[in-house]
């Protein structure tokens, strides 16, 4: 697998680290209970993800079917000139944390060694999936291949009887009685989505789907069935 093509000018750490990424690991049948996934929330300036800017990432782990508390991640970018936006309005990132946060390319290689192998969670994950291919792209020229689930994808898969119409975080939140201190920040939520996933995880596992292979073959599934409903 090429993960790189030409890659632009980097600094020299920058590229020993890049080139000491551990690619994605292949999906298995190990059982569901012992699989570790990154779940990984971003604040971007907008919703355009062919030019919009990540601002900030928040990402926490599952592993042995809980959350790692003392392995979180949050980290806020550097970005020159930033200014008000949607976002700042909404997340409250404002333009002076932006100007001080970490220098972009190494918050991304930051990011991405704390992923190593593992698969990639998220809410609406096609979203961080695009934003994070392109941001690796174009700092990087590097093909980030780690694989991606949607919990808005799983969570109506293990639970049809909801009856919500295109539910959204908050309201799987209130489905399941969560309760929730804080949101709308990247940490914040993406703590909620892995609350979320712990419930979905043995949701899965009491399916008879026991395997992130098996997990994969069900939403291959459901989307089909989803195709064929519209």
């Amino acid at each position: 697998m090429n993960l790189f093509r030409k890659s632009p000018e980097l600094r020299a750490s920058d590229a020993l680290r890049l080139a000491a990424l551990t690619p994605p690991a292949a999906l298995s049948e190990q059982p569901l209970g012992e699989q570790r996934f990154v779940v990984v929330d971003l604040e971007t300036s907008g919703l355009n993800t062919l030019k919009d800017k990540i601002l900030s990432i928040g990402a926490v782990t599952i592993e042995h079917s809980a959350i790692a508390l003392g392995q979180q991640f949050s980290c806020t970018l550097r970005r020159v000139n930033h200014a008000v936006s949607e976002s700042v309005l909404i997340h409250q990132i404002p333009p002076s944390e932006v100007a001080a946060g970490i220098r972009a390319e190494k918050a991304l290689l930051n990011f991405m060694e704390y992923v190593g192998s593992s698969p990639l969670l998220a809410f609406h994950a096609t979203f961080d999936q695009r934003m994070l291919v392109r941001e690796m792209n174009d700092a990087f020229a590097y093909n980030l291949r780690h694989p991606f689930y949607d919990v808005a994808e799983i969570a109506p898969l293990l639970c049809p009887e909801h009856n919500m119409r295109n539910p959204g975080l908050d309201d799987w939140v209130s489905f399941f009685g969560l309760q929730v201190l804080q949101r709308h920040n990247a940490s914040a939520d993406a703590m909620v989505t892995a609350e979320l996933m712990l419930i979905l995880l043995k949701r899965a596992e009491r399916q008879g789907i026991r395997s992130l292979q098996a997990l994969d073959i069900s939403l291959q599934n459901w989307r089909r069935r989803q195709q064929n409903v519209l």
